[in-house]
């Protein structure tokens, strides 16, 4: 039993000594990240920041799904307006580009109703809400981004 408890205690402090250096996770060892050559580069996420945020406060309304700021995708749940709740809409949106440019979004509108049984059935959304909503996105992108400039 000795043998068997001096054998495990052996095996931990291997595992607690392979665990001596741990990578910081910018980069570099545990004193801090490796030296960048562009330090703005150091907190950016995969995608533009400003369109980011502005679909996710345009979004805000509607239950996320799942955000991927690496991926540049945001999905959101259904969500159904309460004074249509007939009526649901989730949407996609795909962030093209790291510039804020109007060609790096891409948003899709799903649409569904409900039928005499109460069961959900797709329904077509119309473009022009996929466009009012890619417009709201990137007005307020901008205006991100100008009040960022500004102060």
């Amino acid at each position: 039993m000795r043998g068997v408890a001096i054998t495990a205690l052996a095996v931990a402090s291997l595992g607690v000594a392979g665990c001596s250096h741990i990578m910081h996770p910018l980069g570099g060892d545990k004193a801090g990240p490796k030296q960048m050559n562009n330090p703005d580069s150091a907190v950016q996420i995969g995608v533009n920041g400003y369109l980011w945020r502005a679909t996710l406060d345009t979004l805000a309304f509607m239950p996320l799904a799942s955000a991927d700021p690496y991926g540049g995708v945001i999905i959101t749940d259904w969500y159904a307006f309460p004074e249509k709740p007939n009526e649901r809409f989730k949407i996609t949106v795909y962030i093209l580009d790291a510039r804020l440019r109007a060609d790096g979004l891409n948003l899709v509108v799903y649409r569904q109703t409900k039928d005499a049984a109460g069961a959900w059935i797709d329904a077509p959304a119309t473009s022009q809400t996929e466009t009012d909503l890619e417009n709201a996105i990137l007005d307020k992108a901008r205006r991100l981004r100008l009040s960022n400039l500004k102060g």
